[in-house]
């Protein structure tokens, strides 16, 4: 588990820290990303129906962004709310469709930790940059 390091333009929060570990698997990956810290103050959507569902990223979620080549890259948008969303790019935010991906996501909140783990079978070569 690696501890995710806060973007220097932005000010500290409730949430004291970010963990994350991604393991790839024979379909894919498995992703688990911790916050812990108040999270009663921070905007946690409430789980619904899961599926794939555009717009994640405007609300609570983990992202993985999976480069083979450098250029291109695969994004998954993962939602407490169980939610999820997958793009492929040609480049930096451009190019952006729809990727093939399968994602079953499982998640529990606490006063001082979210977490959420998932199981995302999808085509991800290896080697690869990947940022959370």
């Amino acid at each position: 588990m690696q501890t995710l390091v806060l973007h220097p333009d932005c000010a500290p929060g409730s949430i004291q820290s970010i963990m994350a570990d991604i393991i790839p698997t024979a379909d894919g990956c498995r992703v688990t990303f911790v916050a812990r810290g108040d999270v009663t103050s921070i905007a946690v959507p409430a789980v619904d129906a899961p599926g794939r569902f555009d717009n994640l990223w405007k609300t609570t979620c983990f992202e993985i962004f999976w480069s083979h080549d450098g250029t291109s890259y695969r994004e998954f948008n993962l939602s407490p709310s169980t939610r999820w969303a997958c793009y492929d790019f040609d480049a930096f935010r451009e190019g952006m469709r729809n990727a093939p991906a399968e994602v079953e996501i499982a998640v529990t909140v606490s006063e001082s930790e979210l977490r959420l783990t998932a199981e995302i079978r999808s085509d991800l070569p290896l080697p690869a940059t990947v940022a959370l």
